[in-house]
């Protein structure tokens, strides 16, 4: 699944380790999702579009939708 999630949190200004213990994952987690190497669960998604103030649609999505 592709995601926005390294782009958001560099916009935002955090760094993947502040961003892991706020929502209570490791960092390595971060770091593969964003490196599209993870799908994240459900929870670990919600809390971090929720974190963002996002939709789950607009941080994740799926590349052959066309979006």
């Amino acid at each position: 699944m592709k995601n926005r999630l390294r782009e958001v949190r560099r916009e935002r200004g955090l760094n993947q380790a502040d961003l892991a213990e706020t929502i209570e994952v490791s960092r390595q987690t971060i770091i593969a999702i964003e490196a599209d190497k993870y799908d994240p669960s459900m929870p670990i998604a919600y809390r971090l579009a929720a974190y963002f103030d996002l939709a789950v649609e607009d941080l994740f999505f799926n590349p052959w939708k066309g979006h």
